[in-house]
């Protein structure tokens, strides 16, 4: 019988360096003197199983409050610098939308520049990818209380093929897409995206997909709570392992992602 088994996806831990992410609420330990226990939160992501660490020093929550160059520079560096040094071969990821922040840490040998902004912020980002051979994630992104779409699918898709355009010709070579789970978008809006995923594989690419805690998962499970949804996200994970084109899952809990591959792969 044919094998059409295909590689797990990578298991992209998320590492916020903000005092107000989403996910992990407010919380008073992420400061200037934060880097160890940050840093630490790393470690237990790579001892999970972590295959990439995606640092964020800027919160993309709704009504969260922007900060300055300088300021998400300082929170992430000194993080991604200690993981560099310790970590060699680590894949490191830098969430950023500022190409101003994304040239500061090329030094470190950074893998990949996640832009949620899908290169609406500063298309300068594509330039610096292409410069030094570092794979851009490209992100559908909308404001967050504009979440009235014609056809949600096909709005997504065109957005994404004409930002991919875009970085193609700036001489991005390494390119994956993202739908953008969350941003701008409302829970039927989510679950249409995922129930057609396979409408996205025109683009040729491989995908990241980032669901971990989202809202939408809460609204389907009646759960207020961000971290009380890492069950349901991993079941939603486990679902939709039949897109093959999804190559990278962004998660907040890396140990529940590592039981699923375990599992996964134990059964095939």
């Amino acid at each position: 019988m044919e094998n059409n088994i295909y590689q797990f996806p990578k298991i992209m831990g998320i590492l916020n360096a903000t005092p107000d992410s989403f996910s992990d609420g407010k919380n008073e330990r992420i400061g200037k003197n934060s880097t160890e226990f940050l840093y630490q939160k790393a470690v237990e992501m790579i001892e999970n199983g972590a295959d990439i660490i995606d640092v964020g020093g800027e919160s993309t929550r709704p009504n969260s409050n922007e900060v300055s160059i300088e300021e998400e520079i300082e929170r992430v560096k000194p993080i991604i610098e200690k993981l560099r040094k310790n970590y060699p071969k680590l894949e490191i990821s830098i969430d950023t939308r500022r190409a101003e922040v994304a040239e500061e840490l090329v030094k470190y040998d950074i893998d990949y520049i996640n832009d949620v902004s899908g290169l609406t912020c500063d298309r300068k980002i594509a330039e610096i990818a292409a410069k030094h051979n570092i794979k851009l994630v490209v992100m559908h992104f909308r404001e967050h209380d504009d979440c009235y779409y014609k056809n949600v699918v096909e709005e997504v898709f065109a957005f994404l093929e004409k930002q991919i355009n875009i970085a193609k010709d700036m001489g991005v070579k390494d390119i994956i897409a993202d739908i953008g789970i969350g941003f701008g978008k409302n829970k039927e809006d989510n679950l249409t995206l995922l129930k057609n995923f396979n409408y996205f594989d025109k683009l040729g690419l491989p995908h990241l997909l980032g669901i971990s805690r989202k809202r939408f998962i809460g609204e389907v499970i009646s759960e207020n709570t961000p971290t009380d949804r890492d069950i349901a996200t991993i079941l939603f994970h486990s679902l939709l392992l039949k897109e093959k084109s999804i190559k990278i899952i962004r998660v907040h809990n890396v140990e529940m992602a590592m039981q699923l591959k375990k599992v996964y792969e134990a059964l095939n």
